[in-house]
């Protein structure tokens, strides 16, 4: 792994090489939701990592990014991935995002069309108006978050973004999670800011701009963004494609990673 650094205005935006030498394989960029960076890609990295030369970012106020002072917006989160891509001279990449990351995608898209080449959509929505609004048992946790331990909201959060199928086939996967996200530095204001820049993101019909061919992919199981969206936002992008993982959470590339592999790969393959 190759670490680099971009900035956009006074923040410096670490960001992470994979297979950079390996010119044949098309480029593809990973942003991750609320919290996470780089680490958690790990059940999928190494398989991704084989087939395209990774750009991996991590968003402002996580991982090596710096934070900023105010509310972030996704639209400035869209300018951080072209700040980077700039850095890179990457004319256009395939753009996969995830949760807070697939408002950034679909931004990225709107905003920049010509720096896409294919987009994928994970676990997320299409932002107001028509969006489903988040579960009230995973509000409720977000809200207790603050008053807990972190080790217990750490560990509530973790089951809440998992199947419960997931967790009586592989009960290890909540303790490599929480594991994981304890060993992460924590920031609580720039958390909150990720999540203030999520909840009021506004899709409105934007999405209807996006010409890149899209594929939205969302697990069945979701309690923190309700699976409804993926239906309502592959209605709303031209030409999009839909695939359900079924008994799958929020983080369904933690709890399916080889068919998720698969999927984006055969989607992202050239000529098809």
């Amino acid at each position: 792994m190759t670490t680099r650094y971009a900035t956009n205005g006074e923040i410096e935006l670490a960001y992470h090489l994979f297979g950079r030498l390996l010119l044949w394989r098309p480029r593809l960029v990973l942003i991750q939701g609320v919290g996470f960076d780089v680490a958690a890609w790990a059940p999928v990295l190494r398989r991704l990592r084989r087939r395209f030369r990774l750009v991996v970012l991590d968003n402002r106020g996580v991982g090596g990014s710096d934070a900023a002072e105010g509310w972030y917006t996704v639209s400035t989160m869209a300018a951080d991935v072209v700040a980077v891509l700039d850095a890179e001279r990457i004319p256009a990449a395939h753009i996969l995002g995830v949760s807070l990351g697939g408002m950034v995608a679909q931004e990225l898209a709107i905003s920049h069309p010509g720096r896409v080449d294919r987009l994928v959509l994970v676990s997320t929505t299409s932002g107001w108006p028509f969006t489903f609004p988040m579960p009230a048992a995973s509000g409720r946790l977000l809200a207790l978050a603050p008053v807990l331990p972190r080790a217990t909201a750490l560990r509530r959060q973790v089951r809440n973004m998992v199947s419960r199928s997931s967790i009586a086939a592989r009960p290890e996967l909540v303790e490599l999670m929480s594991a994981y996200l304890s060993t992460r530095a924590h920031d609580p204001q720039s958390g909150k800011q990720q999540m203030v820049a999520g909840a009021t993101y506004v899709g409105a019909f934007r999405q209807l701009r996006i010409r890149a061919r899209t594929l939205v992919l969302h697990g069945s199981a979701d309690t923190v963004a309700d699976p409804r969206n993926a239906r309502v936002l592959a209605t709303q992008i031209p030409g999009a494609e839909l695939e359900v993982f079924d008994d799958a959470g929020h983080l369904l590339f933690w709890e399916q990673p080889d068919r998720f592999c698969d999927v984006v790969s055969d989607f992202l393959r050239p000529g098809c």
